[in-house]
């Protein structure tokens, strides 16, 4: 009878490098291997975590296109692994776009980029939502993968592996909090023996999508009556998106109200390559939205194509835009490139712009500890960006409820809305403190449910 181990490579005891591998055998050989998503361990987590045993790995999925999760890719091909790379359509339309951004940005040339990028093409294997997949791992050995949306971003999902005696393993990816206002809510796996389960923010919750659209509108009305520029900024792939979202429906909003003098000529700025590419995908792929968002296109609203939508494509444009702003100190929101500050396009922004005292600075994701978004999160009168020390007069705003993870309830909701409960969970991608929180949640809402966690089983 067919067996199988499950060895965690990145993700035990952190947040980053999700690349989990489920060895299947008989009689204790387990030969073959189908590998769950490959990711580069990032910030502090990183440490060289070793070679990836890509001659047994039959077949990779993925379950989305963040780098902590597809990173280690080039490094596995560059051994000479050539299987097969499952995922979602979208999936698989926003890895090359992900995977060249960061190799560029590792140094590699533009050739080699588009080289290994040809190759890459070859090996995806994009699968819809929903429908039974078989996959041969080797001549012994096959599975079978279903697809279930995760919510988190565009094209993530949950993967569940059927193995040939009938058990399946279900791996959650990264869940998502149902608080986007694009996507859909995360789909629970009908039933599991095993569910491999994130814990990113299973010790704590998040505030309601109410709370966050408020905010974000009265640090705009704080802003116009001020003047100067709000700067924002976000990662390419997820927030985004919901920034373009949330802006247009508080556009909407403020048209309805007859306060159009302060608004209608307040242009929102994306600047950055990579998201203004992302946000092509987001339109290209509408039809993953969620309900309400689709009705916006009904009404002949775009939550992500509006009047006042202004995207800046070339560099020489954008450096042009920044000293315009640094002249006038106009009104403006710029979503630019560079989540935690320390990169991306939001550095020439912030070394313009951040004297002014006119300006604001919204924060809306986790920043890592000792990045420029940080420093400004707890409060600097200088920052160190490039190599200058730049004086900081810029109200800094933090802004909660952007999460792409779901809270402890969520995730506790996930498993509750599995058609039947799972055998055991196994807690991954999270702090071993969140880890033993949501543990504990886990068990007290579901009385006599294995759980246990990754972080006490493979960490120091």
């Amino acid at each position: 009878m067919t067996g199988y181990q499950l060895i965690h490579h990145g993700a035990a005891c952190g947040v980053t490098g999700s690349c989990h591998e489920l060895r299947l055998g008989a009689d204790g050989d387990f030969q073959d291997s189908l590998l769950v998503d490959c990711g580069l361990v990032q910030g502090e987590e990183a440490v060289s975590l070793g070679p990836l045993p890509w001659r047994r790995v039959g077949a990779l999925v993925l379950t989305h296109a963040h780098l902590d999760h597809i990173g280690r890719l080039p490094e596995l091909c560059q051994a000479g692994w050539r299987g097969p790379v499952y995922c979602s359509e979208a999936t698989a339309a926003l890895v090359p776009l992900m995977l060249a951004d960061g190799l560029l940005q590792q140094g590699r040339s533009r050739g080699w980029v588009a080289a290994f990028l040809a190759d890459l093409q070859r090996q995806l294997r994009p699968l819809p939502f929903g429908a039974w997949h078989r996959v041969a791992l080797s001549a012994q050995q096959a599975v079978h993968l279903q697809l279930q949306p995760a919510g988190h971003i565009l094209g993530s999902a949950s993967i569940t592996v059927r193995l040939a005696e009938g058990q399946r393993l279900v791996f959650s990816g990264d869940i998502g909090g149902g608080n986007s206002s694009l996507l859909r809510p995360p789909v629970s796996p009908a039933a599991a023996d095993l569910l491999v389960l994130e814990s990113t923010y299973g010790d704590r919750l998040h505030p309601a999508v109410a709370q966050r659209h408020q905010a974000l509108r009265q640090v705009v009305e704080r802003s116009l009556r001020d003047g100067g520029a709000i700067l924002i900024p976000a990662f390419s792939i997820g927030r985004t998106q919901e920034l373009l979202s949330d802006l247009e429906q508080i556009l909407c909003e403020v048209q309805a109200t007859g306060q159009q003098s302060q608004w209608q000529e307040l242009p929102v700025v994306l600047d950055s390559p990579l998201g203004a590419q992302v946000t092509r995908l987001y339109r290209q792929f509408r039809r993953h939205w969620r309900r309400e968002a689709q009705q916006k296109l009904g009404q002949g609203r775009h939550p992500l194509d509006f009047s006042q939508a202004v995207t800046l494509a070339e560099h020489g444009a954008h450096l042009e835009f920044i000293a315009r702003l640094q002249a006038t100190g106009e009104p403006v929101i710029v979503v630019a490139g560079g989540g935690m500050c320390q990169g991306g396009r939001i550095v020439d922004y912030l070394r313009a712009l951040s004297p002014d005292p006119r300006t604001d600075v919204l924060l809306c994701g986790f920043q890592a500890r000792g990045t420029p978004g940080a420093l400004l999160q707890v409060g600097v009168e200088r920052l160190w960006l490039d190599g200058q020390s730049v004086p900081v007069a810029a109200q800094i705003h933090r802004l909660s409820g952007y999460s792409a993870h779901a809270d402890q309830a969520g995730l506790i909701e996930f498993v509750a809305g599995m058609a039947s409960p799972p055998k055991a969970i196994r807690l991954v991608h999270g702090e071993p403190e969140a880890q033993r929180a949501l543990a504990k949640a886990l068990r007290q809402a579901f009385p006599g449910l294995a759980v246990d966690c990754a972080a006490q089983q493979d960490c120091p």
